[in-house]
Parts: C-alpha cells; sequence; structure tokens
C-alpha cells in the first residue's frame, strides 16, 4: 500500500546515515516531506536531495540548535507530524572502565536529545488531526534491545536507552491526558548492519554486508530497512492504537536472548 504517510511532515534526527538515513527514505517514498538532521550536515543535505526533503544542521545535545531547527520547521511547514528521535552512539565500556565523561556523553546524546526532540516538537505536533485529519501525530524513540536485557560493556549506553524507555510512557501520557492527538512509542532494535555497528565490531572501513531477502538466521544482523518498516508503520495512521509502547525490532534476541 503507497502512500502511507502522504502529506505528512516528517523529521529525522541522525538521518544522514544508517538508521537514520533508512528511516528517511522510507518515509519519504511513502509520501511524507522529510527533514533530514544530522551534525554531518553535507551528508544530510546529501540524503535530503536523493529523496527529495530538506536537510538541516542539529547536534540534538544543543538546546539552542533545536529551537532554531523547530521554528524553521514551522516556519517552512507551518508544523510536524512525525518525530524520529534516532541519533545515537555507543562506547564499549563497562561501568569499570567508563569514564564520567562517556557516561555523560551517553546521556547527552540519548536522553537530553530525545528529550529536546519532544518538548519543542509537541508544540509543532499537538492537534493535527483537527486541521490535516487522519490518526494524529506521532513521536517514535529509538531505544534499544540493550535496555531490555543484561550486557556487561556498555554500561553508558545501556543506561541511556534504558531512560528513552522510561521517557517515552510519560511522554505518551501526557500527551494523550491533555487531549492532544499525539502518540509516543519506541522501538527497541536488536543488531542492526549499520556503519556504527560495523565500526564496533571491527570491520571499520570495510563495505556494509548485504543482509539477504527472506527469513534470516537466529544469529544473523537485520537490514536498516527492518527498523525503517516499523518507522513506517507507527508513523502512519495504522497505529493510531498504539502508544506508550517499546517495540523490539530484533528477530526473536529479546525472546530468546542469547549473547
Amino acid at each position: 500500500m503507497a502512500g502511507r504517510v502522504e502529506g505528512k511532515v516528517a523529521l529525522v534526527t541522525g538521518g544522514a546515515m544508517g538508521l537514520g538515513k533508512a528511516d528517511c527514505e522510507m518515509l519519504a517514498a511513502q509520501g511524507a516531506r522529510v527533514i533530514v538532521t544530522d551534525r554531518e550536515v553535507e551528508q544530510a543535505h546529501k540524503v535530503a536531495d536523493a529523496i527529495g526533503g530538506d536537510a538541516m544542521a542539529l547536534d540534538v545535545t544543543d538546546e539552542a540548535q533545536w529551537q532554531h531547527v523547530m521554528a524553521a520547521v514551522q516556519e517552512r511547514h507551518g508544523g510536524l507530524d512525525i518525530l524520529v528521535n534516532n541519533a545515537g552512539n555507543v562506547i564499549f565500556e563497562s561501568v569499570e572502565e567508563c569514564s564520567t565523561a562517556n557516561f555523560r556523553l551517553h546521556l547527552d546524546i540519548h536522553v537530553m536529545g530525545t528529550f529536546f526532540g519532544c518538548k519543542y516538537g509537541i508544540p509543532l505536533m499537538k492537534n493535527r488531526a483537527e486541521t490535516h485529519g487522519g490518526g494524529g501525530s506521532s513521536i517514535i524513540n529509538m531505544a534499544s534491545t540493550a535496555s531490555l536485557m543484561g550486557y556487561g560493556n556498555i554500561v553508558a549506553y545501556t543506561a541511556a536507552k534504558g531512560a528513552i524507555r522510561s521517557m517515552t510512557k510519560s511522554i505518551a501520557m501526557h500527551c494523550q491526558d491533555n487531549g492532544y492527538g499525539i502518540r509516543c512509542n519506541a522501538l527497541a532494535p536488536g543488531g542492526i548492519e549499520t556503519p556504527m555497528v560495523r565500526d564496533i565490531s571491527g570491520r571499520a572501513g570495510q563495505d556494509l554486508m548485504a543482509v539477504p531477502d527472506g527469513p534470516l538466521d537466529a544469529n544473523a544482523l537485520g537490514s536498516p530497512k527492518d527498523v525503517a518498516y516499523a518507522v513506517l508503520f507507527l508513523a502512519s495512521d495504522e497505529a493510531r492504537f498504539l502508544n506508550g509502547l517499546e517495540i523490539p525490532v530484533d528477530n526473536g534476541l529479546y525472546a530468546r536472548p542469547h549473547h
């Protein structure tokens, strides 16, 4: 079914590569006007040009930049229907190895970045159905199966993703209680073949592995499009009855841990 987010305005953070790029491509292919944001603004423009969208520089840890971006979105597009808080990082360190600076870096990028996105995005997203019809606006936050399980070597990452899970529920209830017509859900991807996963797997500089179509083995990495399809569903009016959820996109990893 084509046009599942036809006419909607979407903003994706970390949209220059990996999961964010796949999200931008998927939403645009299904009819959304996509604003690609990233610190790597030149690459963001390349993605935006390829999909017929817009691009803006955004360091998600910078509150002032968030205010500037959302003001520009309001001016150019008159509001926002879809917000994908995707930008992230990961440094492999245990609790004993992790520096205070690296712990705070994870919190700044994941937690504060998601907080700022929701705080400054909600005013542009509320009550859109009243003027544009449809099932309302959608915020999609990116958690991780790492926040659902135990991994001893990524303490800062798991802490940050766990905060996103909890914050998502609070934001969902706030928007629902106030009748804003905004849903807020979190996705929890497992291992996905992205530049970040490639680099931390010791394959930096190598081409990304091709992920075959069809059923995948238990230990297989997923493709960015596997997450992008979930983003598309949550962004669409088909998901109007889903709110405050955390949904693993992980080929059964959480159901059957085997790390």
